[in-house]
């Protein structure tokens, strides 16, 4: 969620150079944008975009949860049409998230899933460039907005980062449960990178005091861009899905989806030719070609027997439509995911 722009250091950016990267960049764009041109400056929400997007089952239809003001939902039966399922919160963002992240306009990067009878949603309250942050946490019985169960119970404040205070930046949660009942929640976004905690089941909160365990970062030197975790335990393995790279100016941005894999949950994860994720590994997945632009933050849905990977993406000839949502077939060879062309059509056909 930092966008792409040049160091300002004599080396290449680090994290601490995050916030002065985005004020350049911003006043490059409020530039380019008064010198007329054609494409927005920088993403935004349309009736058709959903940024970061997250997907469950439940009742035969596919919902999908999106940054935007309260979360954005839509829901499909095919993967393929997609219609309006209202929004998680009435406002823009929980009360309590508003208090710790005053300028917040939006709730971001949710994550859904269903455990022992109700569905999780983890999302993040920040804003751009800044790592003063929050991660909550909301709960449903369904996710069927007619069903007279249907009410979200918004349990706040998982955790959160601050400046001088942390080393992370605590957005892009992902909830991950091994089979042996242990609860983990992974995230981070540039600084340090990816982390992850243990959860207290019964809270789906961490317990005072759990340890920070780092799982993943670019290489010593390089822009620290990485962020959007997600995890999926295939064949005895675990693997960590990441996105690399920015996606500011869209035009040039750089986003695109890496994973890597362990053993454990808690790593170390490496990619398809050894190299530790912790140190700039990852493989590559899915990266940009035209018209799609920056693909990423991806989600993984198992439907129908078989996977398919949920992303974001710009398209080049409607960049004014934002990040939209875009679905790919994902098989996998020699123990490694990769993904096809984006659906053409509904996924049942």
């Amino acid at each position: 969620m930092i966008p792409r722009t040049r160091a300002l250091s004599l080396g290449p950016p680090t994290a601490h150079d995050v916030p002065v990267l985005l004020r350049t960049l911003t006043l490059a764009l409020a530039t380019a944008s008064a010198a007329g041109h054609a494409d927005p400056p920088a993403p935004i929400d349309s009736e058709v975009s959903l940024p970061d997007p997250t997907a469950a089952i439940d009742g035969g239809w596919i919902y999908a949860f999106g940054t935007g003001r309260g979360i954005v939902v839509r829901r499909s039966k095919n993967l393929y049409d997609w219609e309006d399922a209202g929004r998680v919160f009435n406002d823009a963002a929980p009360t309590w998230a508003k208090e710790a992240v005053p300028r917040a306009s939006g709730v971001w990067a949710p994550d859904i899933s269903f455990h022992d009878g109700l569905y999780y949603l983890y999302y993040s309250v920040s804003t751009l460039g800044s790592q003063r942050s929050v991660i909550g946490l909301a709960v449903n019985r369904t996710l069927d907005r007619t069903s007279p169960l249907y009410a979200w119970e918004d349990r706040g404040l998982v955790m959160g980062s601050a400046p001088k205070k942390n080393n992370f930046n605590a957005i892009d949660p992902a909830l991950v449960v091994e089979p042996d009942g242990q609860w983990w929640l992974f995230f981070g976004s540039w600084w340090t990178g990816i982390k992850a905690v243990r959860l207290d089941p019964k809270t789906g909160k961490p317990r005072p005091g759990a340890d920070i365990i780092p799982i993943a970062a670019r290489a010593p030197g390089d822009q620290p861009s990485i962020e959007a975790a997600y995890v999926i335990r295939r064949d005895g393995f675990w693997y960590l899905f990441v996105s690399w790279g920015t996606i500011l100016p869209p035009r040039e941005a750089t986003y695109e989806v890496r994973v890597g894999r362990s053993s454990k949950v808690d790593g170390p994860y490496a990619d398809a030719a050894g190299r530790p994720m912790l140190r700039g590994g990852g493989t590559r997945v899915l990266g940009s070609r035209a018209p799609w632009q920056a693909p990423g933050h991806n989600g993984v849905l198992h439907h129908r027997d078989r996977d398919w990977m949920i992303h974001h993406t710009f398209d080049l000839r409607d960049l004014r439509a934002g990040r939209i949502l875009q679905v790919r077939p994902m098989h996998w060879v020699d123990g490694w995911p990769s993904v096809g062309d984006p659906l053409t059509g509904p996924a049942d056909e």
